[in-house]
């Protein structure tokens, strides 16, 4: 692959990886004001009744869910967020000077890349599990006539705004999931363009070695011609 072919697919992969964290923290950052600092994630619950005799019309939150699951995937995002930001400059800039990385950089943004795919693999996985206990809860595990996403248009009378926590959420999740396969292809950019600045040093290498070797027999030649000359 040509140096400037690797670098703009590198440059594609950083900007689809900071669109896809910009709608990772701009929802995460909605709902968190929406329900005041609380997280949704992992909540439990149950709907209530207001007497014996009258139906399910109220529910009532017994935990809330951990507020570092919610702050983890924000976290995620903005780490996303920003490095993808600072590499996506980086190689713009290379692409336009036309410059190339060392074995030492290239190896090192193959680490920064493998750790963000596994930092957003699990604020993936937390958000999608703490969200689908969110649901199970306020639909009572599909008891309730409502989906979930029908919910978040009814006031569930808890202090707090909840007409739009399922389309936030909806983002979030479709985002954190593209950011991880956008990371994953970035990750094995890297990985490629590593074994590609191997390849050549070990190549350069065993060229020095060849030039190396084919100097010692000249000199070699060169000396013995001199005693030959010598003799006679």
């Amino acid at each position: 692959m040509a140096l400037s072919n690797f670098l703009f697919a590198q440059c594609i992969c950083y900007f689809l990886a900071f669109l896809f964290s910009f709608i990772v923290v701009v929802p995460l950052s909605e709902n968190s004001n929406d329900f005041h600092g609380r997280c949704l994630l992992f909540t439990e619950g149950m709907w209530l009744s207001a007497n014996l005799t009258a139906e399910r019309q109220r529910f009532t939150v017994q935990e809330w869910g951990p507020e570092s699951a919610c702050r983890f995937g924000l976290f995620a995002g903005l780490l996303s967020l920003l490095l993808a930001a600072v590499q996506a400059w980086r190689s713009l800039f290379f692409l336009c000077k036309g410059h190339e990385d060392s074995f030492f950089y290239a190896f090192l943004n193959l680490l920064i890349s493998a750790f963000v795919v596994f930092v957003i693999f699990i604020a993936s996985t937390i958000v999608t599990v703490g969200f689908n206990m969110w649901c199970d809860a306020i639909t009572d595990k599909g008891t309730v006539s409502q989906s979930c996403e029908e919910l978040q248009d009814i006031d569930l009378e808890l202090n707090l705004e909840n007409s739009a926590f399922y389309d936030q959420f909806a983002i979030t999740q479709f985002g954190l999931w593209a950011a991880w396969l956008t990371w994953l292809g970035i990750t094995i950019l890297a990985f490629l363009k590593v074994y590609h600045n191997y390849r050549q040093e070990d190549l350069l290498d065993s060229l020095i070695h060849e030039k190396e070797l084919l100097l010692g027999r000249s000199a070699s030649r060169t000396s013995f011609q001199e005693e030959k000359s010598g003799m006679i």
